[in-house]
């Protein structure tokens, strides 16, 4: 039944047979359980709730603010209160779900722990759906949404017809989730609170392992033991696939399991143990070709539609991934070039008097950093906007310094207000975005702290000339700044 653990489970399995027809029939229960989620407007929320849907259920949920996924949760029939309250529950419930995010006063959690009805995390639930099928799960502090994306589009474009939950919309996917006939379920797993040991993948990729969640975690040491945690998650005999050019994940692979059942990749790193190379690398407007090499012998010439050096890396991830799922050697050659990237990833949102407007989700210095340097090398703009929204106070006080070093590829950096999530007021009264602006103006490029997307708006008005390029970046509402400024300019038109 649903929640208990199991290692890999063939297409012929009773239990994965029972999952094609839904989650509720593995509680025996004969017409689908009714899901409620608190929180529902989230990426993997409203995934999750998705799948749930497709595979026979019924879901309602609720969420604070309406918002474009809100929307579409509707138009698929899935009904979603604004605000929280037990009136948003249905009158019959099985099961409600949470995000990480709602707190123990939430009503609608109160209400249901009154009523005894079961209580899941967003993770739990998850987790169990990967106790049910082999499940392929993307980890890493940056990349994972793009990766797991990226798999969940090899995989179907091979045929193969996954089951996918991605934390970001994906154009060429039809959205962040789906429920395939194939066997496979792809994840991406995220290392706060700790979410991904809920999983028990058959198969996991670990990208990368940097500082970040220091709301959660106490420092970069025990994000490193929690990685490693994650591996021993992987069942036994699974596939954990690794970035050899990272460092945090070389001290960590000296924490989990042996290394027998590991493949590294590489771009950089010599040695025997590196499975999965790019060699012959080159940029083309930013954007990576190189010879994909698999246990020394050249599989064939990848290039690839999305730019950065970052994304070579994901594409080593991807192709040895995808080669344990099944998929030939010339599919993945294919398919590394065909994939498009996800929503709010170096997204190009039109271009109105002479100025290109992008938007993107990076909010740890490192992505910013990658993400500008790429933008650079793909553009070449006369001048470089970058609108920053700094995503919870946590961060931008524990990695300030960091973040002050990450923007040397752009001219202008245009912030407003820290978006607040999940921070406590006192820390909210210690770190604010005009002292993020002093910061970078000091280390780096113009800093100008404006408060308001109003103001900033403006201010793009009466600088931005023909030739520049203005990219929204942050995890939360900065992207209204690059719809309004091209809104005032005219219609969108396509670069």
């Amino acid at each position: 039944m649903l929640g208990q653990k199991s290692h890999l489970v063939s297409e012929r399995s009773p239990q994965l047979a029972a999952l094609r027809g839904g989650v509720g029939s593995l509680h025996k229960h004969p017409t689908g359980l009714t899901y409620h989620f608190v929180g529902i407007g989230g990426c993997g929320m409203s995934g999750l709730a998705q799948v749930l849907v497709q595979h026979g259920h019924s879901v309602t949920g609720s969420d604070l603010n309406s918002s474009v996924v809100v929307e579409r949760l509707a138009a698929a029939g899935i009904a979603v209160g604004i605000g929280h309250g037990a009136h948003n529950l249905p009158e019959e419930l099985d099961c409600l779900v949470v995000s990480a995010a709602v707190k123990p006063d939430n009503p609608e959690l109160i209400w249901a722990q009154e009523h005894n009805i079961k209580v899941y995390k967003y993770a739990q639930l998850l987790g169990q759906l990967s106790c049910q099928m082999p499940t392929i799960a993307v980890a890493g502090t940056h990349g994972k949404s793009t990766s797991s994306a990226w798999l969940a589009y090899v995989l179907r474009a091979a045929g193969l017809d996954p089951s996918f939950v991605i934390g970001a919309d994906v154009a060429q996917l039809g959205g962040g989730s789906g429920a395939g006939q194939g066997e496979h379920l792809v994840v991406e797993a995220c290392e706060y609170d700790r979410s991904f040991h809920h999983l028990r993948p058959a198969a996991a990729a670990i990208l990368n392992i940097e500082g970040d969640h220091f709301d959660y975690y106490r420092d970069i040491e025990e994000i490193t033991d929690s990685f490693a945690h994650f591996v021993d998650c992987v069942a036994p005999g699974g596939l954990v696939v690794v970035n050899a050019d990272d460092e945090r994940l070389n001290i960590m692979s000296r924490k989990g399991r042996p290394c027998d059942n590991w493949q590294w990749f590489s771009i950089e790193s010599p040695g025997r143990r590196v499975r999965w190379r790019a060699e012959n690398l080159n940029f083309v407007q930013g954007r990576g070709e190189f010879d994909l090499v698999h246990d020394g012998t050249a599989w064939g010439r990848v290039e690839l539609t999305l730019a950065g050096r970052h994304n070579v890396s994901n594409a080593l991830a991807v192709a040895a991934l995808a080669h344990w799922a099944g998929v030939d050697q010339q599919s993945i050659i294919a398919h590394l070039s065909d994939f498009q990237g996800v929503k709010r990833r170096m997204t190009c949102k039109g271009e109105v008097g002479g100025v290109v407007v992008l938007d993107d989700y990076a909010h740890h210095p490192t992505e910013i950093r990658v993400t500008l340097e790429a933008i650079k090398a793909r553009y070449r703009p006369r001048k470089l906007w970058c609108v920053f929204q700094p995503h919870q106070h946590s961060r931008t006080r524990f990695l300030l310094d960091e973040f002050a070093l990450s923007f040397d590829a752009a001219d202008v950096v245009l912030l407003p207000d820290i978006y607040f999530v999940r921070d406590s007021e006192a820390l909210r009264r210690e770190i604010n975005a005009a002292q993020l602006a002093d910061r970078i103006s000091t280390k780096g490029p113009q800093a100008h702290y404006l408060g308001e997307f109003e103001q900033i708006t403006e201010f793009l008005m009466q600088n931005a000339k023909d030739g520049d390029l203005v990219v929204t970046m942050g995890a939360g509402d900065v992207w209204k700044i690059g719809d309004e400024f091209i809104r005032r300019f005219g219609r969108d038109s396509k670069v």
